[in-house]
C-alpha cells in the first residue's frame, strides 16, 4: 500500500511541476537562432542554425498541403500527413458501393494509386524574401481605400514577377499585423495521388466523441505521393508522370520517445489571434462564438436528417460533416477555455501593462494614439460583422455561391489580368475549374435546399432593420412569409437550374456579364441582383482594412518593443507560413483531480471498443492486440505499443499533419489535435492546460505492418530505432 501511495504522490508531484517548462511560441525558422540557447537546454541535439534554412534538412522535407502540413518520408515522393487531411481525397474516390472511408485504401503498387481530390497540391517552400520596404512605401499618405488597393496591387505585382518561374506558386504573407511582409516561393506539385489511408475505424477511431479529448486512440495518418513530369517539372495528372524526388527526406523512428523527451513540430499553422485587442476578444466570446455554436449544431442536424447513413448523399457530405463537427467542438472548447483562464481579464491586464509602459516614456506617445484609434476601429468592425452575419448565411446556398463566383469572374475578366481581384486572375483558373468540377462529388440538391432553408429561417427571424431589402425583394421574402412558402420558392430554384451540371458550370466560365444578366436561371438571376450590394459591403470592408494597415503595425511595434524590454522574442501570429514549436513529451493536470498521462496504448483501443462506430476497430487489429503482437514497436515503460502521445507544444489549426521530430530531427509522430482544454490557445497560451496530441510513429508502423499489410510503403522509408 505504501508503494502505491508513494507512486501516486510522485506522479502528482511530476504533473504539478511539468507545466513550468511549457514553451510558448510558433516561431518563424529565422527566429530560431535567437532562441538557440533554450532549444539546446530543452534537449535539441542538432545545431539550431540548421533549422533556420528552409531549403536544408530538416525543414526542406516539410511541406504544405494548403490547409494541412505534411512531410516527405521517402526518396520516391511519399508524403505522410494526417488521415483527416487526406480524408477528402478518400471521400472523393468513394461511393456507397465502394466506400474507402469504411474499408480503407492501400495501393500495393504505384500504378494502383488514385488521384487525390481535385485541387490537391503539395507545396515545397524553396525561398523566403523580405519585401517589406516595397509593400509599405508611401502607405501612410494614402486614404484607406487607396491604401488597401495599393497593398493588394503590390502583392499581385510581386507574385506575378515571382511566378515567371514556371511551376512555382508564390504569395506575399503579412507578419505582425502588416508591419512586415515576406514573399514565399513554393514549388507547386499538382499531381497528387492517394497511396494509403487506413479505414475510418483506425484513422478516425473515436470520431467526434473523442475529438479534442484525452485519452485518444486515433490512427490519424495517411500517405500521398507527389508526381511530376518525366523532366522533373510540376505537371497535371498524367500516366506518364513519375514520382517526385525530394531533396530532403525524414527518417522515421520505430524507437520513438519516452516521457520528458524533447520534441518539436514543423508545419504550417493557419491563424492565431494572440495579439487581438480586448474589444475583439469580447465580441468574439460574448457574441460570435456562442451564436456560431448554436447554428452549427442545427446545421449538422439538418445534414444528418436529410442525408441518412449509407446514402450516396451522406458519402458526399462526410467531409463537410467532419469539418462542422470539428469546428463546433472547437468553438465550445474555446468558449470554455476563455472562461476557465479568465481570458478577458488576462487581456485587460496585458493592455493595462502595455499602456503603463507606453506612459512611462513620452517618446512612446505615438504608440498610445495609434492603439486608441485601433480600438475604435475594432469596435466598428465588430458592429459591421454582426449586422451582416445573418445575411451572409441567408445567401449561403452552394449553387448561389457558384453563380456569384461565375458572375464575378465574368466581370473581372473585363479587366487586364494584373488588375483583377485575387482569386480571379489567370493564375487562379486551375483551382477555379477544379472547384467547379469537384462540386458533383460534394453536392446533393435535397441537402443543399434543407441547409439553405435553415439559414433563411434564421435570417427571417431577425428584426426588419437588420434585413437586406435587395435580398428580400429578389426572393420575394415578404413580411410574415411562412416557411412553407419559402420552401416552395426554393424548390423552384432547384427545379429550374442547370448549375448542378458540370458542363453548365464550365461553359459559364467563358460567359460575358451580359450573358449572366440575360440568364433565366434563378440562381444566376439572384447572384446578379445581389452583386451591387455585395460590392458595397466589400468596399466598406476594404476601407476599414485600409485604416488598419497603419494602426495594427504601430500596435505590433509597441508589443515587440515592450517584450524586447523584458528580454522576450516576439513571435508573429500564425499565418500559414512555416513555423517551429518545441517542448517535451508531457502529460498534465488541466483541472483538479484530473491527470493526463503522456501515452495511450493498444489496450486502450480494446477497452473503448464497442463494435459500433466510432469505436469499431477492425477485427484484425483487435486480434493482434489480444495476441500482444507488438513487434519492434513496444515502449517498455508502458508495456505496449504507444498509440498517441501528449506534448506541451504550441499549435493551432493548419498544424494538422505537422512533422513531430525528436532531438535528432527524426520523425516520431504527426501532430493532429489538441486537448479540449487547449483549444483556447488560438487566443492565449496557458502553460498549465495547453497540450497537443500526436499519433506515434510506432503505432503508425504497427498498423501498417500488422493490420493493413502496407509492407511496400514501409520498405521504401528509412526506419530507424
Amino acid at each position: 500500500m505504501r508503494s502505491k501511495v508513494f507512486f501516486i504522490a510522485a506522479l502528482m508531484a511530476g504533473v504539478a511541476a511539468q507545466p513550468l517548462s511549457a514553451k510558448e511560441g510558433m516561431f518563424t525558422p529565422d527566429q530560431l537562432p535567437e532562441i538557440a540557447k533554450d532549444l539546446k537546454a530543452t534537449g535539441l541535439e542538432i545545431d539550431p542554425e540548421t533549422l533556420a534554412d528552409l531549403t536544408g534538412f530538416p525543414m526542406g522535407a516539410v511541406v504544405s498541403l494548403g490547409g494541412c502540413s505534411a512531410s516527405f518520408v521517402s526518396p520516391q515522393g511519399l508524403v505522410v500527413t494526417n488521415h483527416h487531411c487526406a480524408r477528402g481525397s478518400v471521400q472523393y474516390n468513394s461511393t456507397a458501393e465502394n466506400n474507402y472511408l469504411e474499408n480503407g485504401f492501400l495501393a500495393k503498387t504505384m500504378g494502383e494509386e488514385l488521384p487525390a481530390a481535385p485541387g490537391s497540391r503539395i507545396y515545397v517552400t524553396t525561398e523566403l524574401t523580405d519585401v517589406t520596404d516595397r509593400m509599405r512605401a508611401g502607405l501612410d499618405a494614402m486614404d484607406p481605400n487607396a491604401r488597401y488597393d495599393a497593398i493588394e496591387q503590390r502583392m499581385k505585382d510581386i507574385v506575378a514577377e515571382c511566378e515567371q518561374d514556371e511551376g512555382y506558386r508564390c504569395r506575399v504573407s503579412s507578419f505582425y499585423g502588416g508591419d512586415q511582409y515576406k514573399l514565399v516561393k513554393q514549388l507547386e506539385i499538382r499531381d497528387v495521388r492517394l497511396a494509403y489511408a487506413p479505414a475510418d475505424s483506425v484513422g478516425k477511431y473515436g470520431g467526434d466523441v473523442d475529438n479534442w479529448m484525452w485519452p485518444r486512440h486515433t490512427g490519424d495518418f495517411s500517405f500521398y505521393r507527389a508526381y511530376v513530369a518525366p523532366d522533373g517539372s510540376p505537371a497535371d495528372y498524367s500516366e506518364e508522370n513519375v514520382p517526385y524526388q525530394p531533396e530532403h527526406v525524414l527518417k522515421v523512428s520505430a524507437g520513438g520517445l519516452k516521457e520528458g523527451d524533447f520534441v518539436m513540430a514543423a508545419g504550417y499553422p493557419g491563424s492565431t489571434q494572440r495579439y487581438a485587442r480586448l474589444a475583439e476578444v469580447e465580441n468574439t466570446f460574448d457574441w460570435n462564438y456562442p451564436t456560431y455554436v448554436t447554428l452549427l449544431n442545427e446545421w449538422i442536424d439538418t445534414i444528418e436528417e436529410t442525408a441518412p447513413d449509407g446514402s450516396d448523399a451522406r458519402v458526399k457530405y462526410e467531409a463537410t460533416l467532419a469539418g462542422l463537427n470539428n469546428y463546433e467542438k472547437n468553438l465550445r472548447g474555446q468558449i470554455e477555455g476563455a472562461r476557465r483562464v479568465g481570458l478577458v481579464d488576462r487581456r485587460r491586464e496585458r493592455e493595462e501593462a502595455l499602456d503603463a509602459w507606453i506612459a512611462a516614456d513620452p517618446a512612446r506617445a505615438n504608440y498610445g494614439k495609434a492603439i486608441a484609434q485601433l480600438d475604435a476601429l475594432t469596435e466598428e468592425k465588430a458592429a459591421a460583422a454582426r449586422s451582416s452575419f445573418w445575411y451572409g448565411f441567408a445567401t449561403r446556398s452552394a449553387l448561389l455561391g457558384v453563380a456569384e463566383r461565375l458572375y464575378r469572374l465574368s466581370i473581372e475578366r473585363q479587366k487586364p489580368d494584373a488588375e483583377r481581384k485575387p482569386g480571379y486572375q489567370e493564375r487562379d483558373m486551375g483551382f477555379f475549374k477544379q472547384g467547379m468540377q469537384a462540386l458533383d462529388r460534394r453536392f446533393d440538391p435535397s441537402v443543399d435546399k434543407a441547409v439553405w432553408m435553415l439559414f433563411l429561417n434564421k435570417y427571417l427571424d431577425q428584426p426588419k432593420d437588420e434585413r437586406v431589402a435587395v435580398l428580400d425583394d429578389a426572393m420575394g421574402l415578404t413580411s410574415g412569409i411562412d416557411m412553407d412558402a419559402v420552401s416552395s420558392k426554393l424548390a423552384g430554384y432547384y427545379d429550374a437550374t442547370s448549375l448542378d451540371e458540370a458542363a453548365t458550370r464550365m461553359a459559364l466560365m467563358d460567359a460575358s456579364p451580359a450573358d449572366f444578366r440575360a440568364s433565366k436561371d434563378p440562381f444566376v438571376k439572384l447572384a446578379v441582383a445581389l452583386y451591387d450590394y455585395n460590392d458595397q459591403l466589400e468596399t466598406e470592408a476594404e476601407a476599414r482594412a485600409g485604416r488598419e494597415l497603419v494602426l495594427r503595425p504601430a500596435y505590433m511595434d509597441a508589443i515587440v518593443d515592450w517584450q524586447r524590454s523584458q528580454g522576450k522574442v516576439t513571435y508573429p501570429d500564425a499565418n500559414s507560413t512555416l513555423r517551429v514549436t518545441y517542448g517535451t513529451v508531457m502529460g498534465g493536470s488541466p483541472q483538479d483531480g484530473l491527470i493526463y498521462t503522456p501515452f495511450t496504448t493498444l489496450e486502450g483501443i480494446t477497452a473503448k471498443d464497442t463494435g459500433i462506430a466510432p469505436f469499431n476497430a477492425p477485427e484484425k487489429e483487435l486480434q493482434e492486440i489480444s495476441d500482444k503482437d507488438y513487434g519492434r514497436y513496444e515502449l517498455d515503460s508502458i508495456g505496449s505499443v504507444p498509440v498517441n502521445f501528449l506534448s506541451d507544444l504550441d499549435s493551432t489549426g493548419g498544424n494538422s499533419g505537422s512533422a513531430t521530430l525528436n532531438s535528432r530531427a527524426e520523425l516520431v509522430g504527426l501532430l493532429f489535435d489538441g486537448t479540449f482544454e487547449s483549444v483556447n490557445s488560438d487566443w492565449d497560451f496557458d502553460p498549465r492546460t495547453t497540450r497537443t496530441i500526436h499519433v506515434d510513429t510506432r503505432y503508425m508502423l504497427w498498423v501498417m505492418d500488422k493490420v493493413d499489410g502496407a509492407d511496400n510503403l514501409i520498405a521504401e522509408m528509412d526506419i530507424v530505432d
